[in-house]
């Protein structure tokens, strides 16, 4: 390697660098922002808390699906039903739905097969069928393994209560598995990606919606062509939440933070979620995208030490890198989202990062993702299956 290729790379590499290290304070002054944030009270219409519909598609078992289920049969909300959707009539699931409407036979609980194949994403296809079965104006959907406090729909339906409000979504915490692959995984989610949620709703307001949770209004979905229009696309929440701002309307990020619960990933399977997940966001928001190349400060830190042959500035660096990062991963994920895991699991954090520099690189190179055991190939955003 040429002296002047060298030069060049470490100077790329030191840039990196600060720009990780100021990226972590603008993450850490996010969260700031948001836990001082106005807490909003209950501002019910005179008639009281709108009736909700919750939707569930479920394919399969997720771990600890029945206790996620129970969480949303315990909530201090006077009038609910819950619809889950299935595609296969013989999907696992359902018995876990019928023990659920045993125990909990005062609430409306509703099984819906939904038997046509409306698009490459089978989650919304259900959707859309489910839809139709719903009874109210105001719909939930959450991903099948999401477990919510008491209080859920309390913190997350006021807001639709302001006209100028189209979706809530909310940030949530993961927990492990015991697996080395899903240990790191959580704590990418408490420490990097609710961090840059937090970002985007400092920078700009949210204008997507995550998984975690989709409430809104059935008539604002209408107006956006309902869920048919999202069926090819894997990032279906980040879709739904743009079209609802597109309308001019809000996304707010509601104070209660949920819970998923992780399978025990191997390595190679937690490589293969992450790049799913990056070319899903690489497709969505491409220039954003590209600039997430400058948020991995520790990476670009250690590679400065190395290009600079152990210099003692490199060190420095690398130095201001980790007590940066540190406070990042400890205001977001322990601070705001309460996920005490990062506390147990913080020595990981510079392979985590490590990792996901890579992923990041490989995301750039090929469309092909695999989904719930299927091939697919990305154009867009969109899913084509791959034969």
């Amino acid at each position: 390697m040429s002296y002047q290729l060298a030069q060049i790379m470490q100077i790329a590499a030191a840039l990196g660098a600060l720009s990780g290290v100021a990226y972590a304070l603008l993450s850490i002054w996010s969260a700031i922002a948001f836990q001082r944030r106005e807490k909003s009270d209950a501002a019910w219409p005179p008639a009281g808390p709108p009736p909700v519909s919750i939707l569930k598609p479920l394919k399969g078992i997720d771990p600890e699906m029945y206790e996620s289920f129970r969480s949303h049969c315990l909530q201090d909300y006077p009038e609910y039903e819950i619809l889950f959707g299935v595609s296969d009539p013989e999907d696992p699931a359902i018995a876990l739905v019928e023990r659920l409407r045993a125990e909990f036979p005062q609430r409306a609980i509703r099984l819906v097969v939904c038997r046509n194949n409306l698009g490459a994403n089978t989650k919304v296809s259900n959707l859309a069928q489910m839809l139709p079965e719903a009874r109210y104006e105001h719909l939930v959907v959450n991903d099948s393994d999401i477990r919510v406090p008491p209080d859920y729909l309390r913190r997350v339906i006021p807001p639709l209560c302001d006209a100028a409000t189209g979706m809530v979504t909310c940030l949530y915490r993961a927990q492990a598995a015991p697996s080395f692959g899903s240990r790191l995984e959580s704590l990418g989610v408490s420490t990097d990606f609710c961090a840059g949620v937090l970002v985007a709703r400092q920078l700009e307001g949210i204008r997507f919606g995550l998984g975690s949770t989709l409430a809104f209004r059935r008539r604002d979905l209408q107006s956006i062509g309902g869920f048919e229009v999202l069926t090819d696309y894997l990032a279906d929440d980040y879709q739904l939440g743009k079209r609802i701002a597109g309308l001019g309307l809000r996304i707010e990020l509601a104070e209660s933070i949920v819970e998923t619960f992780l399978p025990a990933y191997s390595l190679r399977e937690f490589f293969d979620h992450q790049l799913r997940w990056a070319r899903s966001i690489r497709d969505s928001r491409r220039w954003g995208y590209v600039g997430m190349g400058l948020t991995f400060g520790l990476p670009w830190a250690l590679l400065t030490v190395a290009l600079s042959r152990e210099a003692a500035w490199a060190w420095s660096l690398l130095l201001v890198s980790v007590i940066a990062r540190l406070a990042m991963a400890l205001v977001t994920g322990l601070w705001v989202l309460g996920d005490r895991q990062v506390l147990r699991w913080l020595a990981l954090l510079p392979l985590r990062d490590v990792l996901a520099l890579f992923v990041w690189f490989a995301s750039f190179f090929g469309r092909e993702i695999e989904w719930r055991g299927e091939r697919f190939v990305l154009r867009d955003g969109k899913l084509l299956k791959k034969h």
